[in-house]
């Protein structure tokens, strides 16, 4: 569902109050268009890993929202998954679809879901979870490799 120009944005902006006479911070929300005309600014909110950008090109799953910035890429979602339990899987993208099937395998470890756009390089996280069945396992073993065998 598209954020129509009038309607509130979930974007808190923090300004600085000083102009009213009075030092301090004041939490504002945001329409889309305010957003697009007056705190636009592309450097500071496309900064997106180059590792982030490639998964989300290779592994993201597609949303039907626009991007904020610039309007012309839909959003896609990059999901993480870390945990002491995972061992050597841990900090990879995972698809929404492996997560219910990796709750039965493993007591508890953490996702991540990203937001990112392709085009531009904006990036956020939108939410963090927990899962598994909470039976505690030991994590898989590391398969050694070259540098471990020859040093």
């Amino acid at each position: 569902m598209a954020n129509q120009g009038n309607q509130p944005l979930n974007i808190a902006v923090v300004q600085n109050n000083s102009e009213a006479g009075h030092r301090g911070w004041v939490l504002n929300t945001v329409t889309a268009d305010e957003w697009t005309a007056e705190f636009r600014l592309v450097d500071d909110h496309t900064d997106a890993d180059p590792y982030l950008l490639r998964a989300a090109r290779h592994h993201g799953e597609a949303t039907e929202r626009p991007c904020p910035i610039c309007r012309t890429e839909e959003l896609v979602h990059v999901t993480y998954v870390f945990g002491d339990e995972l061992g050597p899987f841990s900090g990879r993208v995972k698809s929404s679809a492996e997560l219910p099937v990796m709750a039965y395998e493993h007591g508890h470890f953490r996702v991540y879901v990203v937001e990112v756009c392709t085009d531009c390089g904006w990036n956020h996280m939108i939410t963090a979870f927990l899962l598994g069945d909470g039976v505690t396992r030991r994590p898989p073993r590391r398969q050694k490799t070259v540098e471990d065998i020859y040093g």
